[in-house]
């Protein structure tokens, strides 16, 4: 049996194509259980995030034509658009490809943890489909487990590399306890979106969500159970806000420095931690004057990510060397299972043996044999049979020169 795998992802189709190819939870385990119909095909599951869309599978041939034609019959999808993007792996290629993206080795953003929760996702959704087997659930399983081990033992995630979690993380070290904190997050768009979901995540006390359209802001704040006003409601909620992180596309600023000085006064002057993710700026940099105002822009922020991310890099080299390993101890597993089929028949084979002296044994009891006499006779009789077949087979390599069995003998039975 071989692992097998195509897929395509953000470096090798563009999002028209990605688009076509993906699988949304509600047609995820009936395609899988399509899969598992063609010929050949033992094992599937299938990962499909925004960036890619990957088929793994425990298949009779490397042939990866058999997944082209299911995914074209089963999207409804020329090859033709689709096939010009497309990337393979069989067996241990397959198996480091899967090790690093768990790892987020080969996302987007390096060492980004969102892929590894979508991986358990895919191994779920099979495993509820009835389509992983002994191989590829197994896979999963040390995928999972090399994955935990590059996060334990390298730095690859410690370091954030997006400018809203650079922007969150800095709030945590302003503030001792965030639960007791009030956001005030300006704008709607995925920046903001990505801010809350990380404050929310850190456990911030209340979220205020603020947009020129209402509606938009509104759909946000229902998401993290926050609380949505207009943007013309800003100046009257401005003074609530601990922590406010800006990030709209307005060519004007939103936040002067006399509307913020006015904020502060009613909040008795407590310090106030300001984020400007925008360009053009949503915040007057005037504003940084102010004495109980931290204020930090997106290329303060920039340089910081920076640092992480070559930071990150270096760590990679690091879940590199720790992948190669892990791929070496997987495939010692995947051989062992091919020997697995001999093990169980020369057992059985010795089984056999044993029942059947076994049985002369009893036999010869019943006709009135001493107990130490048929316990000889058995002892005798098992091992003559159990060393006939390996002593003629090591005769007869002797006899047409091979050597190799010979040796090999002597290392299975652990001759002297």
């Amino acid at each position: 049996m071989t692992l097998l795998a195509v897929g395509i992802n953000y470096t090798t189709a563009p999002l028209a194509v990605r688009e076509r190819l993906a699988y949304p939870t509600e047609i995820l385990q009936p395609s899988l259980q399509d899969l598992l119909k063609v010929k050949g095909i033992s094992e599937a599951a299938i990962l499909s995030t925004c960036n890619r869309t990957e088929l793994y599978c425990t298949a009779s041939t490397a042939n990866q034509q058999i997944l082209v034609d299911w995914v074209a019959q089963n999207r409804n999808i020329d090859p033709g658009d689709f096939t010009p993007y497309l990337y393979s792996h069989i067996d241990s290629q397959l198996i480091r490809h899967m090790f690093r993206v768990a790892c987020g080795l080969d996302s987007m953003i390096l060492g980004e943890p969102q892929i590894l929760g979508q991986m358990k996702s895919a191994y779920q959704a099979a495993s509820q489909a009835g389509t992983l087997g002994k191989r590829l659930g197994k896979l999963f399983q040390h995928t999972f487990m090399a994955a935990k081990k590059v996060r334990t033992d390298t730095a690859i995630g410690s370091s954030p590399v997006s400018v809203a979690f650079a922007a969150v993380q800095l709030a945590q070290q302003i503030f001792d306890k965030l639960s007791e904190q009030t956001a005030l997050l300006i704008g709607a768009g995925e920046t903001i979106e990505l801010t809350a979901r990380h404050l929310v995540q850190l456990g911030i006390g209340r979220i205020i969500i603020a947009n020129r359209t209402y509606d938009k802001a509104h759909t946000l704040a229902t998401q993290f159970n926050g609380y949505a006003i207009a943007l013309s409601e800003l100046p009257s909620h401005l003074e609530e806000a601990d922590i406010v992180i800006s990030s709209t596309a307005s060519q004007l600023p939103i936040l002067g420095k006399g509307r913020v000085e006015s904020a502060l006064k009613k909040r008795k002057h407590k310090p106030m931690f300001m984020v400007d993710l925008a360009v053009p700026r949503d915040i007057e940099p005037e504003v940084e004057q102010l004495r109980d105002v931290y204020l930090y822009t997106v290329d303060d922020l920039q340089n910081t990510i920076n640092q992480n991310m070559n930071s990150r890099r270096q760590a990679a080299e690091q879940a590199e060397e720790i992948i190669e390993t892990q791929v070496d101890y997987f495939l010692n597993w995947l051989r062992a299972q091919g020997a697995q089929s001999t093990i169980r028949d020369y057992r059985n084979q010795a089984e056999l043996i044993r029942d059947e002296a076994l049985q002369k044994a009893l036999a010869q009891l019943k006709n009135g044999a001493s107990p130490e006499e048929a316990l000889n006779r058995l002892a005798h009789s098992l091992t003559n049979k159990l060393l006939h077949t390996p002593s003629t087979q090591i005769r007869e390599a002797a006899e047409n020169d091979r050597r190799d069995l010979i040796a090999a003998a002597r290392e299975i039975f652990k001759l002297q």
